[in-house]
């Protein structure tokens, strides 16, 4: 079954980074992006970073520009979101979802992996 893995979360103090990674392994020929999503506890899930087999990456949301990079494994289908300067607020699930198929249309979350930032 197509879904995306992610892993790299932890727990880390204000200032410190983390490395996240996402991969979907089964959709090298279908792949069309993999995004960063993450959801804080008792809000809405909120987009952070994309990459898109069409033209890269596509850019950072406000709230993390300058603080997170996204880069991705040419030789494989994975992504890496390198989380710097990490603040409390940055404390989350953070989700992968890939795209996939026919003009794109399909989609699917990985499970998830909670990053925790304390002060």
């Amino acid at each position: 079954q197509v879904q995306p893995v992610e892993s790299g979360g932890g727990s880390v103090q204000s200032g410190g980074s983390l490395r996240l990674s996402c991969t979907a392994p089964e959709l090298t020929s279908a792949l069309c992006g993999l995004h960063w999503y993450r959801q804080p506890a008792g809000k809405q899930r909120e987009w952070l970073s994309s990459w898109r087999h069409d033209v890269g990456i596509t850019g950072y949301a406000e709230q993390v520009k300058g603080r997170f990079t996204l880069s991705k494994d040419q030789a494989k289908d994975t992504v890496f979101l390198q989380m710097n300067s990490l603040k409390p607020e940055d404390s989350a699930i953070y989700f992968c979802k890939v795209t996939f198929g026919w003009g794109c249309a399909s989609n699917k979350w990985g499970q998830g992996t909670q990053v925790t930032v304390s002060s």
